[in-house]
């Protein structure tokens, strides 16, 4: 089959569809929008327009909203829509019949080799395919509400679904910079909804159970274990008739406390009251101090033992397990870490004990997650867990790569959150740097993932759950940074706030988009700049400037920033990449001993009296006098020519 993806039909202008089909326009593909009344089609349409506005008036996308506008047409024809398309992708309600019903029409009208894709958040694919004669080309594509700003999608293959209608999926969900997670086996829910379903129904037995209080509850997961929503609030927000849906039409059991609100219509937000009161009452009103003595392991260890469940059946691994609970659940790590990190024997020993108190089937374990305890794979203590950690373990946060020419090129890779630094991200920017050959590195260069953020500081909600020696790795990780012996550039593009800065303070050279924010927004927090902050600062810009800029929570945009001598240099966006390639050129092809003693020299030297530095720099140049790299140096300006320094 030919499976490349050049055209798409996207069935239902809903809050679903109509993202769907701007997320895809934008992205450049010609888009078929249909829903079944020509009203329906216009108001997605004008939501569409609406929501570019927007996008362009924020500097989101980089083209105009009617070149976007030009590539969506609409019709209520179902046949029309997609006779002449290489994808039709399905929003229609969630409910099997319907979606039944479309399926069946799509499959008379569409191309015999055209892939039939769901955008079902809790049905299974197969059950959908039944009303095709091709059920093989066939698949889940679940969108996250809404598809504009997120950034999961989860692909899902049917139980007859072609391995390259999966494979094309996939590639399809990549070209429109959305991250795909592969989901092999067709299990309702698929991954996300399986792992967070447990966070929300398990505070609600344990409120059915009488003993906690909501607030209590919420603190206790928001405050002492890092979820940005407390599991009532969360329930609240989302709507309590979505919980209870999705739980019903599996025959699966539903908390007595949702059950009973649902039945009252207090679905939560939307209808003015749920778990909390928003119309007469405060809303969601509980504090930091709240929480104390409340049981989170028992909410985490039945998320923990889904996605054991999900991995023991070959659903899905632990990383895409991982990336979708961060992208797609919005938690500040994903829950197979959590379990590595909490110890599954403990989680297997919580679980044990509740169901032998209960014998509720929730609380029974997976045979995975018993098989990895029995092994000794306790976690990251035990050297191994849900992932390997005998060699330090694998870069969530990160990606790296080690260049031929010499370059070592960091991402800090948590763009959902602005790639603000968690305490694990910070470890493994500091492991990077220890564990790779320095005598194979030129250079490194540090940026962050996507357009709007370097860095956005430090992930607070992350910081507030941290043990203290946690928190040394903020200042291990700046100082392993500033001491590398290869130079080091800070590639600033977006917002460099906070911990962000303090990186770029430790960066050698440091150059930012021109629209490019930087500051210390700490004390604002009630702290200060960490990671030396507050030291590298004031040697660079001086004590005026810098208790500006601290006191104040300044923010400097990159010409102000490049004015003050914080950066080398505020560059146009265009301009951006080609000043960036060549520093890297000329400290690739550098004399590297040259370039290590001046790092050395230079850096060492500015704190000490005026004769200790220059008996530095004379050493230093008295040892690069013997070298080949000199001698070649000399010779290429002689024979006025580019040197070959080959380092020695």
């Amino acid at each position: 089959m030919d499976a490349e993806i050049e055209s798409l039909a996207v069935l239902g202008a809903g809050s679903m569809g109509h993202g769907i089909a701007e997320v895809a326009a934008i992205a450049g593909y010609d888009v078929v929008m249909r829903d079944i009344e020509e009203d329906l089609v216009e108001e997605g349409y004008d939501n569409i327009e609406w929501s570019l506005g927007k996008l362009a008036e924020k500097d989101q996308i980089d083209q105009e909203p009617e070149e976007v506008l030009a590539r969506i047409s609409t019709t209520v024809d179902l046949e029309a829509a997609v006779e002449d398309v290489d994808l039709v992708i399905e929003a229609a309600p969630e409910d099997l019949e319907i979606k039944r019903d479309v399926f069946a029409d799509v499959d008379a009208a569409a191309g015999p080799e055209t892939i039939m894709a769901t955008n079902t958040s809790s049905l299974r694919v197969s059950d959908i395919a039944e009303a095709t004669d091709r059920p093989e080309y066939v698949c889940g594509m679940h969108f996250f509400n809404p598809p504009v700003k997120m950034d999961l999608v989860e692909v899902v293959s049917g139980e007859k679904t072609k391995a390259e209608v999966v494979d094309a999926g996939i590639e399809f969900v990549e070209s429109l910079d959305k991250t795909p997670i592969r989901v092999r086996k067709d299990v309702p829910q698929f991954v996300v909804n399986n792992v967070l379903t447990p966070f929300m129904g398990e505070a609600g037995y344990m409120l059915d159970e009488g003993d906690v209080e909501i607030q209590d509850v919420d603190a206790a997961m928001v405050f002492q274990r890092g979820y940005p929503m407390g599991p009532f609030e969360l329930n609240d927000f989302g709507g309590l008739d979505i919980f209870y849906h999705s739980r019903e039409q599996w025959d699966d059991p539903v908390p007595e406390s949702i059950e009973s609100r649902v039945e009252n219509d207090d679905l939560g937000r939307k209808t003015g009251k749920g778990f909390y009161d928003y119309e007469d009452g405060e809303g969601v009103d509980y504090e930091p101090t709240d929480g104390e003595g409340i049981d989170t392991l028992r909410i985490e260890s039945v998320m923990i033992n889904e996605a054991a469940k999900l991995i023991g059946d070959d659903v899905a691994d632990p990383e895409d397990i991982d990336i979708g609970m961060r992208l797609g659940g919005g938690l500040p790590e994903g829950t197979c870490r959590t379990g590595d990190k909490l110890g599954l024997d403990r989680v297997l020993e919580k679980l044990e004990d509740l169901h032998e108190r209960t014998g509720d089937e929730r609380y029974e374990p997976a045979d995975y997650l018993v098989e990895l305890v029995e092994n000794g794979h306790t976690g990251e203590k035990g050297g191994q867990g849900f992932y390997d950690y005998r060699d330090g373990g694998p870069y969530h946060y990160i990606t790296h790569e080690l260049k031929d020419s010499g370059e070592l090129h960091v991402v800090f890779d948590r763009e959902e959150r602005l790639n603000a630094f968690s305490t694990d991200m910070f470890d493994e920017v500091k492991r990077v740097l220890e564990t790779v050959d320095d005598e194979e590195v030129s250079c490194v260069v540090f940026e962050g993932a996507g357009d709007r953020a370097f860095s956005a500081g430090a992930d607070i909600t992350g910081f507030t759950t941290a043990e203290p020696t946690d928190l040394a790795s903020v200042d291990q990780t700046v100082e392993t940074i500033y001491e590398y012996p290869r130079p080091t550039i800070a590639k600033i593009d977006g917002f460099c706030l906070g911990a962000g800065l303090e990186i770029t303070l430790a960066c050698d050279l440091r150059y930012a988009t021109e629209g490019s924010r930087l500051g210390s927004p700490e004390i604002d927090l009630g702290l200060i700049p960490g990671g030396g902050g507050t030291q590298r600062l004031v040697r660079l810009v001086g004590e005026p400037r810098t208790k500006e800029l601290i006191y104040r929570g300044k923010q400097l945009s990159a010409e102000e920033a490049e004015d003050w001598g914080i950066l080398n240099g505020a560059v146009p966006e265009d301009e951006f990449e080609e000043t960036i390639d060549d520093v890297v050129s000329d400290l690739t092809n550098g004399p590297q001993k040259a370039l290590e003693v001046a790092k050395q020299v230079i850096q060492e030297g500015q704190n000490a009296s005026l004769d200790t530095g220059l008996s530095l720099e004379a050493q230093g140049f008295g040892l690069l006098a013997t070298t080949d790299d000199m001698l070649e140096g000399v010779a290429a300006f002689n024979q006025d020519r580019e040197p070959d320094f080959g380092g020695d």
